[in-house]
């Protein structure tokens, strides 16, 4: 894909982000379409969005579990980027019927770290011996493609579909915490809507951040100190719409709880 079509799909996603517009996906507008084309549109995405004054702040991982595999159709992991006005605190009001199109809520465990991840070659070890600490999570992804017919390719233009995300009030090392065993339960208005484990997660949350580590480390983009990493969720995909309110709990770690308006 020649470099004006990568700024256009990044400018349409930008503005689709905007005004809450959904659009066609690309994958059904163009036969040859790479992965690799989807990160430099997704890049272009990241720029406007920088261009207008956010901060990247970290990064995400998605489709990391066979859930959600299963649910989108699509079968690898991939990445986007966070920024400062996709944080939300815990309990707060997102405001769904205004600056989203179509959300669905992940419960996860998002990693903080305390140093530099440079792949390749990063081992599990070097991910627990960076990270600060480990906390519950809620991310919000929102497709910016319409009805959420995606494929990698178009999930991977739409900044992973990221939307917001909302951390817990409590944090661990991850050496205090069970990682791979520990339960998952999310409530969706006071019913238990989806139960899972941290290996719904490649296996492990760790893995993830690993996999991510060395997946960036490729092209010369590290994990940095600092940077908060959401490792993927650990149940399917929950739609949720304006009046909901949903609680994740994370057996030995914490909750979090987000409402949408």
């Amino acid at each position: 894909m020649d470099k004006q079509k990568i700024q256009h799909y990044g400018d349409e996603l930008f503005e689709a982000l905007r005004g809450r517009k959904a659009v066609a996906p690309i994958t059904e507008r163009e036969s040859d379409f790479s992965i690799e084309d989807a990160y430099h549109i997704s890049t272009r995405l990241l720029e406007r969005r920088v261009a207008e004054g956010e901060r990247v702040i970290g990064k995400k991982i998605g489709v990391t579990s066979k859930a959600v595999q299963r649910m989108l159709n699509v079968h690898q992991p991939d990445f986007g980027y966070l920024t400062d006005r996709m944080l939300h605190a815990n309990g707060d009001a997102l405001p769904a019927s205004t600056e989203m199109i179509a959300p669905r809520a992940e419960g996860e465990i998002a990693f903080i770290l305390k140093r530099d991840l440079i792949g390749p070659g990063v081992t599990n070890a070097q991910v627990l011996a960076a990270t600060e600490c480990v906390m519950p999570c809620f991310e919000i992804v929102d497709s910016r493609i319409k009805d959420w017919k995606i494929k990698i390719e178009d999930t991977i233009a739409d900044n992973a579909s990221c939307g917001v995300f909302v951390l817990g009030d409590t944090a661990l090392t991850p050496r205090q915490f069970d990682l791979v065993s520990c339960g998952m339960v999310m409530q969706k208005n006071g019913e238990v809507v989806a139960t899972g484990a941290g290996a719904a997660a490649l296996g492990s949350p760790v893995n993830c951040v690993t996999w991510l580590a060395n997946t960036l480390g490729e092209f010369g983009i590290p994990l940095k100190a600092g940077e908060i990493i959401l490792s993927g969720s650990l149940v399917p995909l929950l739609p949720v719409a304006p009046g909901d309110h949903v609680h994740v709990s994370i057996g030995g770690l914490g909750t979090a709880s987000v409402r949408f308006a």
